[in-house]
């Protein structure tokens, strides 16, 4: 096979995944036959592309071939015919708009199938997970590698929960007014949870990247259709504020930067700007919540840009709020961190010392702030022993290495 058909059809896979399937899923109102409609168009492409060349529009070139899978699935389903009619009117009208004098765009429905994916009647527990696969393409491994639950026991429950939007016949739309404050918090919760793995790299380099600017625009789309709702503000500036200092958490030499030792000057300006004033704008609704919240404090640490220190009383005070709205893990580690350079190492362990030990055991950002905060201490025997549980429980092999010189640092 050509390579270049093979990396048409992946690029393709990668890029576009999500919005077929949204497309596909939002008229069929079948997640999994869309799904197997489109894994389908894949192998096809595989195996007509090197033959035929790459078409002009790949994403447009699957979707047809898609759409008629589909049909040929429902023509083997018993199925009411006034479901097939409107499945197969559907799918004319959108492959005669995309035959219309050359016209290969679709519309994204993207922001529905997120809806669709965090309704009361899906487990709250598999929301974000199946948003991940359906609505970004993230595999079923890396997804349970993110929530720490075995490959297998994760696709039986998005494969569950796929059913239920079909059988229940859950609604491709974004809800009514009356409506958006029950759903709002969990697709919001979604969309970060889908930042927050780009941010990690759990797919790589440049799936990483990818993820990241596929979740900001998942935000820009609720923002365009929910522009007055503080959070949906706040995760947008939130999403923008970590954004803007990604090409600085590595130095040229691939190694791990943490944030306060960061060129503040090669940090983008403009999406600083762009997240600052977002954040001003939320709180002109006088609605605080913890994305706000936590836009704030990242805005604290852009500030140091500007004024070349971090202003850690502010954060201390921020992260008080944050534990208050939402005392997640992630929150009162991070606490403790800020506590530790605000008033003394000591402070900060003994906010450490108050979580529970068997959900901090397997917590990798815990045993890195503990390791940190003892070594200020003076505890150097204490430090190590930290440092090397946080290397164990580390999957970025970047980190491990910053972790590793720090470790030397304190075995000396």
């Amino acid at each position: 096979m050509p390579p270049d058909a093979g990396r048409a059809a992946e690029k393709v896979a990668r890029q576009s995944y999500g919005k077929l399937i949204a497309f596909l899923a939002a008229r069929s109102r079948d997640v999994p036959a869309a799904e197997d409609a489109l894994s389908e168009a894949l192998a096809s492409a595989l195996r007509v592309w090197p033959e035929r060349g790459v078409p002009g529009n790949p994403e447009a070139w699957l979707l047809v071939a898609a759409r008629r899978n589909l049909m040929q699935a429902a023509r083997h389903r018993t199925v009411e015919a006034n479901a097939q009619t409107t499945i197969s009117v559907a799918f004319e009208e959108a492959e005669e708009r995309m035959n219309e004098a050359g016209n290969a765009v679709f519309p994204d429905e993207r922001l529905k199938l997120l809806f669709a994916c965090t309704h009361p009647a899906i487990d709250s527990s598999v929301h974000t997970a199946l948003m991940l696969q359906t609505v970004l393409g993230i595999e079923a491994k890396t997804i349970a590698r993110t929530f720490v639950v075995a490959p297998e026991a994760m696709s039986q429950r998005l494969v569950r929960a796929k059913v239920k939007i079909r059988d229940a016949g859950i609604p491709f739309a974004v809800p009514p007014r009356p409506a958006l404050p029950g759903r709002l918090a969990a697709v919001l919760s979604a969309i970060y949870a889908a930042y927050g793995l780009g941010w990690d790299g759990l797919d790589g380099e440049n799936e990483r990247h990818s993820l990241a600017g596929e979740a900001i625009w998942l935000g820009r789309a609720l923002l365009a259709v929910l522009p007055d709702e503080p959070e949906a503000i706040g995760l947008l500036s939130l999403m923008l504020h970590c954004q803007a200092r990604r090409s600085t958490r590595r130095d040229s030499n691939g190694q791990y930067v943490p944030l306060d030792e960061q060129d503040t000057a090669a940090w983008n300006a403009i999406m600083i700007a762009e997240a600052d004033a977002l954040l001003r704008k939320a709180g002109g609704f006088e609605r605080f919540g913890p994305f706000q919240c936590q836009a704030a404090i990242q805005s604290v640490h852009a500030a140091r840009r500007l004024s070349g220190a971090t202003d850690w009383q502010a954060l201390t005070t921020l992260y008080a709020a944050l534990v208050m709205m939402k005392p997640t893990l992630g929150a009162r580690v991070s606490q403790a961190a800020v506590i530790g350079r605000a008033s003394s190492a000591a402070a900060g362990l003994e906010q450490l010392d108050k979580l529970d030990r068997r959900d901090v055991a397997a917590y990798q950002p815990y045993w890195a702030v503990r390791a940190y905060l003892q070594a200020q201490a003076g505890d150097s025997a204490a430090a190590a022993d930290a440092y090397m549980t946080a290397i164990g429980l580390s999957d970025s092999p970047a980190v491990r290495d910053f972790l590793a010189g720090r470790l030397k640092g304190v075995q000396r």
